[in-house]
């Protein structure tokens, strides 16, 4: 069937957060300060050229553990600054502790966010009732609405689908990351609030969409953008066969940056880098790729580079530098 005059996808719930969001790195000078004009220079051609309507900063990719309160802002304010006019800012302030995540909050809105991601908290392992007191808490410390980000493999603490439906009676609770792995409990939440749902997992952005999702928070989006966004574009246009095509050749990418034992935002950093785009090393406790783990990851860009274009996307796949040989 023709895209152009198939019938269109089922409409999207509102997208407070934006439709094709990028989990941006932070981008840290040679000796590893925070570079605000780096971080400024990676969001401008994510937006302008890549096609993106919302970063969110200080998520996971973004190494929040091991940034300050002051950082977190000093970032935020400098993204604002670039692009706040052109893209919807979401700021990650979730932490183990209640008190400090309240703070983030309030920082990030005086800083100019335009919502927040909001971890569950982790390490303590909290009951599913302290759970929900913990983000409805940070929910209720700014006018900002909120997006809950379940990530049970790091965490430690799934949201589960009764909590979730419960949470989606507050206010300001808008929106789901979900990182989950379950098709089953997202189907029921979907089915069951008007959350706006986004795939935080690169490998499940058409599965989740084709449910109801809004959209993606995409750890790939931050070296092929465009690549990323085309699979929602050809979908909402109602080419499901086209979707599912640049959804495969996405395959790749996802696969070397985060289905892999190496972090996302080590193995983003490295293509970055060998780009010449702003990124710096990593924090530890994570270590900078080596060599070997670069020239495999810049294969993997190139291969799905090369399988989008020949999907016929119509876009750029890619900001910044070409992919050197």
């Amino acid at each position: 069937m023709d895209p152009v005059t198939a019938p269109l996808a089922p409409p999207v719930a509102a997208a407070p957060f934006g439709r094709a969001a990028v989990a941006m790195i932070t981008p840290f000078t040679a000796d590893g300060a925070l570079d605000p004009a780096g971080a400024q220079a990676l969001a401008v051609p994510l937006v302008d050229e890549g096609g993106c309507d919302a970063l969110v900063l200080s998520g996971t990719t973004g190494e929040s553990p091991t940034t300050s309160d002051a950082e977190k802002e000093t970032l935020l304010r400098a993204v604002v600054e670039a692009v706040g006019d052109r893209a919807r800012i979401t700021a990650g302030v979730g932490t183990s502790d209640t008190r400090h995540s309240v703070a983030l909050a309030r920082g990030a809105e005086r800083a100019g966010a335009h919502g927040l991601l909001v971890v569950t908290p982790y390490y303590s392992r909290p009951t599913q009732e302290a759970v929900a007191h913990h983000l409805r808490t940070v929910a209720d410390a700014t006018g900002l609405p909120v997006m809950l980000y379940d990530i049970p493999g790091r965490t430690g603490t799934a949201l589960t689908a009764e909590t979730l439906l419960r949470l989606a009676d507050h206010p300001r609770i808008g929106a789901v990351k979900d990182c989950g792995y379950d098709l089953l409990k997202s189907s029921k939440v979907l089915a069951g609030t008007g959350l706006a749902y986004y795939a935080g997992c690169d490998e499940q952005i058409l599965p989740l969409r084709a449910l109801g999702a809004t959209g993606c928070i995409s750890t790939a989006a931050n070296v092929a953008p465009g690549a990323v966004r085309a699979v929602l574009d050809a979908y909402d246009a109602g080419d499901t066969a086209g979707a599912a095509r640049r959804q495969l050749a996405l395959v790749p990418l996802v696969e070397a940056v985060t289905g892999s034992q190496t972090p996302g935002a080590v193995a983003v950093k490295a293509l970055l880098g060998h780009l010449g785009l702003p990124a710096g090393p990593v924090r530890g406790p994570l270590l900078d790729a080596d060599d070997l783990l670069t020239s495999r990851l810049v294969d993997a860009l190139r291969t799905t580079l090369d399988r989008t274009a020949d999907a016929g996307t119509g876009v750029p796949a890619a900001t910044g530098a070409a992919v050197p040989g």
